[in-house]
């Protein structure tokens, strides 16, 4: 499988004849509310949406969260034949996006796509940050896309349920905002490698490491937690779109 990133939570593949899209963001940096707060973007995406070609179905772990999906990426996705995405989500988008409870499964193609749960920071935090969906994808091989998760134990749940996962992609960066305080809003780089031991996946895609100042751990760190855990040859970077 061949994956393009294009910065951020951004990731494009391909799987059973169809492209997929992970939170679409192509909006320039800069400074962007949410609520009562700011988030702000660093660097652009690496190529603009249009690069991105034909995607078939976005997955959408949450859209309430500008470095989730942006007001580029809205105008992209909203464009798609396909948005997948969690309930309150799918209400507020409007059609293409179907919302998916977790362990709801629709069948795309000759893929099934399975709504898992994600957990957008520390316990009891949901009513400060929203739902968030993760996915399973299920076609020539099973692919995990774990979404905004600050949780290992939302991990193993999936793991019990997915005993097979060949390819994880795995949004990191150790996000944080004064909204949870010192706790974080997703894994940081050790936890990625230990997601990727309770997965026994063999691939590990990263996203969600780079191009916001709330991300407090890039690929540097990911890199060398990787190799702290004997597991560098699971790591597979994003080829930057172009």
């Amino acid at each position: 499988m061949d994956f393009r990133g294009f910065g951020g939570p951004t990731v494009t593949f391909r799987l059973g004849g169809l492209t997929f899209m992970t939170d679409p963001t192509f909006d320039e940096p800069g400074d962007y509310p949410i609520g009562d707060r700011t988030l702000t973007k660093t660097a652009p995406a690496s190529a603009p949406a249009e690069a991105a070609g034909q995607v078939d179905v976005v997955l959408l772990s949450h859209d309430q969260h500008p470095d989730n999906l942006d007001r580029s990426g809205r105008a992209f996705a909203t464009a798609a034949p396909l948005i997948l995405t969690e309930p309150t989500g799918a209400q507020r988008l409007g059609p293409p996006a179907i919302g998916l409870d977790p362990w709801q499964s629709k069948t795309v193609g000759a893929v099934r796509v399975t709504a898992v749960p994600a957990q957008h920071g520390p316990d009891g935090t949901e009513h400060l940050v929203g739902p968030v969906t993760g996915f399973v994808l299920e076609a020539e091989q099973t692919v995990y896309v774990s979404g905004d998760n600050a949780s290992l134990d939302v991990v193993r749940e999936i793991a019990a349920r997915f005993p097979a996962i060949d390819v994880a992609v795995l949004f990191g960066g150790a996000a944080r905002t004064p909204l949870v305080g010192d706790h974080n809003l997703t894994i940081g780089a050790a936890e990625m490698a230990e997601a990727a031991q309770i997965l026994g996946a063999t691939t590990v895609v990263p996203a969600h490491i780079d191009s916001w100042a709330h991300f407090t751990e890039g690929i540097d760190q990911v890199r060398a937690a990787f190799a702290a855990a004997g597991l560098a040859d699971r790591l597979r970077e994003p080829e930057p779109a172009k």
